[in-house]
């Protein structure tokens, strides 16, 4: 199979519809147009690229995401396990400045999001295709440091592992924390009573910690309404977090609520009429997709909000039918206390000059990802 030259795009809306049809990604939120751009729309200080490979007969084939952010060096290094003497040798190499990196795959979301390659097409061909694309973006944009292609399951790594070849380095990154859902659940209660005992106390004792929140699912309007203390926290959260690429502007939310109405959820929890917590998730098919969360951690403590917001996802899931719950990265130990299993993930990233690319490879192989105690909380 022969290809034309790949077509790029600056922003989502230029990108024609009968290549969306073409591609038939639609059954994936995650690739539909309307999703994307909201992302594009609201984060201005992200510079968005997608790519679209079409064959002979131009007719789109595959498709890919990119987005270039600037992130301080420190924010990488902080938080990785290497050794000390290594964080400071990167962090000199970069001269301790901020780095330009393009990413594939959507920043703000964990999980294959990146590429899609349509079904019936020779996947080895037209990945190489979209590699030859990347390389292309990456020689046109100015000033980029590296690229990162994002987040890649086991079973795509036969395909995937084909990056070595251009010089990319494989790297395992924080799993995907996902609860499967039994069929039989019909309620929250069901889920409790397939626990181990000390597990169904930790569910009770969050919803009764947690008794004196006031929770409301909201709408578009009140997401507009809530958007600086939910900005607020939602910071105050990604402060905590191990690595984090850039913030998002919640005014994404507003516009993935009003686009997609009930299947994008963000629920806020309440305390004397202040607002201390929220969660948002987005249903896709089979999955309830946790997306990002918000606390007051000075009231966690008393009130477990955190352990009140997992329980709602458990719930959230049980109403809506879902198979799966994917309860993304972080915080891996206490999620798998709900049952949840890790999922795990590879990352590819290289420099784009080949000499310091050939220097950093192989300090990203002794990049290890942080271990935690998985529990098995579920009855035999």
């Amino acid at each position: 199979m022969s290809y034309a030259p790949p077509i790029f795009y600056n922003t989502i809306n230029d990108i024609p519809s009968t290549y969306w049809e073409q591609l038939g990604c639609g059954t994936n939120t995650y690739y539909t147009p309307e999703f994307l751009r909201a992302y594009e729309v609201a984060n201005d200080d992200i510079v968005f690229r997608y790519i679209v490979i079409v064959n002979a007969q131009k007719e789109a084939v595959a498709f890919a995401a990119t987005q270039v952010v600037t992130i301080p060096i420190e924010t990488i290094t902080q938080n990785i396990k290497i050794s000390e003497r290594l964080k400071k040798m990167i962090n000199r190499l970069f001269c301790n400045n901020s780095l330009k990196i393009m990413f594939c795959g959507n920043i703000f979301l964990s999980g294959e999001y990146g590429t899609f390659i349509k079904e019936g097409e020779d996947t080895n061909a037209v990945f190489h295709e979209l590699v030859a694309a990347l390389k292309i973006v990456m020689k046109e944009t100015k000033k980029l440091h590296a690229v990162f292609v994002k987040d890649f399951k086991e079973k795509s790594l036969p395909l995937t592992d084909q990056l070595k070849d251009y010089q990319y380095a494989p790297m395992k990154v924080e799993p995907n924390m996902i609860i499967t859902l039994k069929p039989e659940w019909k309620s929250f209660d069901d889920y409790k009573d397939a626990l181990k005992s000390k597990y169904r106390v930790k569910a009770n004792r969050a919803d009764s910690k947690s008794s004196d929140l006031v929770a409301k699912e909201f709408t578009y309007q009140e997401i507009d309404q809530h958007k600086s203390e939910l900005q607020a926290l939602y910071e105050n959260t990604i402060a905590n977090a191990n690595f984090n690429a850039q913030i998002l502007d919640l005014d994404t939310y507003i516009i993935l609520k009003k686009t997609f109405g009930d299947q994008f959820i963000v629920k806020g929890y309440f305390l004397n009429d202040q607002l201390v917590g929220f969660l948002s998730a987005m249903r896709n098919g089979g999955n309830l997709d946790a997306h990002f969360i918000g606390l007051n951690y000075g009231l966690n403590k008393d009130y477990s909000i955190y352990p009140r917001i997992l329980n709602d996802y458990v719930r959230f899931g049980i109403l809506y039918g879902a198979k799966r719950i994917n309860l993304g990265r972080t915080a891996s130990e206490i999620k798998s206390t709900l049952g949840a299993k890790p999922q795990d993930l590879t990352c590819y990233t290289r420099h784009k000059r080949p000499f310091l690319n050939s220097i950093l490879k192989p300090f990203i192989g002794k990049i290890k990802i942080k271990s935690f105690k998985e529990h098995a909380p579920f009855k035999k």
